[in-house]
């Protein structure tokens, strides 16, 4: 863990804001005349930003005005090419350490299965999304003590480097560490490849599937240890369902002859102000063949106060 933390500590100090498109005009598209009241509506879309706004008001104004509205679509699309245009030229210079957004969590949990406990969390999450690579890391512990022994003790860090074939194919490598002798295993490893798909990718929804090999080496808890080969795949949905409010669904699957693992989270995030958030999460681990004496299924619910970076 402590390696983990090394790594993540100048990820986090490294923050920078990609620069706002330029506000396209309609002198320069058509000189079609638009309407004063439409062309100002569309100037303070495109000034906040959103590209979903822009769209919407695109749509309504060209109904309102048809004879103008083949110029409304053609400042809506200039606008959004530009965007897109600055927000590559944006991910081209930057170094390595620029365009880092990442989240911090902390709060208490309340488990079910091997262990019945309520205890405390802490997880952060930094992604560095590049013009051509993307890198994910992930750290995560919990830690419960009771009359001086401890009753929950799970910890985990995994690295995602993804590299982009095309705006939505994606080559991806994992590596994950976990610990958590209470779900029946000491220590576990795991590497993977495979390739990645954004399925959905809009304003308000995303959907990322992946699929590939896998190796993993595991030191169970009856002193046996096992490697193995198998497929892993994953699933990261989030949906903006209002403005400040989010629902996520993440779900991973090492699928292997001996022992295969279930993994997935569901939850609700709340925007409080500024950078802190408020959110609750059930997770679900299963185990198809735990050691002697273990459940298959564990259980987390948790709350806590997210600060995003």
């Amino acid at each position: 863990m402590s390696a983990a933390l090394l790594l993540l500590s100048p990820l986090l100090l490294a923050n920078t804001d990609t620069p706002p498109a330029p506000i396209v005009t309609p002198a320069q598209v058509d000189p079609v005349t638009i309407p004063d009241p439409i062309k100002a509506m569309l100037d303070a879309a495109m000034t906040s930003g959103s590209e979903a706004e822009v769209q919407t008001i695109a749509k309504y104004a060209a109904s309102a005005s048809p004879e103008s509205a083949e110029a409304i679509r053609r400042i809506a699309n200039a606008w959004k090419d530009a965007r897109s245009a600055a927000a590559t030229r944006t991910l081209q210079d930057s170094g390595f350490f620029d365009l880092v957004r990442g989240r911090v969590e902390v709060g208490g949990f309340y488990t079910t299965g091997n262990t019945r406990n309520v205890g405390l969390t802490a997880a952060a999450d930094v992604t560095r999304e590049g013009f051509q690579w993307r890198h994910k890391l992930r750290v995560l512990a919990e830690y419960q003590e009771s009359l001086g022994i401890t009753t929950r003790e799970h910890y985990l860090a995994a690295y995602e480097p993804n590299y982009k074939i095309d705006d939505r194919l994606y080559a991806y490598g994992a590596a994950q560490y976990e610990a958590d002798r209470f779900l029946g295993y000491f220590s576990r490893y795991s590497a993977s490849a495979g390739a990645g798909y954004t399925a959905i990718r809009s304003p308000r929804m995303t959907l990322d599937v992946e699929l590939g090999p896998s190796f993993r080496r595991t030191a169970f808890t009856d002193f046996k240890t096992e490697n193995e080969l198998g497929a892993r795949g994953t699933l990261d949905f989030d949906w903006r369902l209002a403005n400040g409010l989010t629902l996520s669904q993440d779900a991973s699957a090492y699928l292997q002859n001996l022992n295969s693992t279930l993994t997935t989270r569901t939850a609700l995030g709340a925007k409080l102000f500024g950078p802190l958030s408020a959110s609750m999460s059930y997770a679900v681990s299963y185990e198809s063949r735990p050691p002697v004496g273990r459940v298959g299924t564990d259980t987390t619910s948790r709350a806590s106060l997210v600060y995003a970076f």
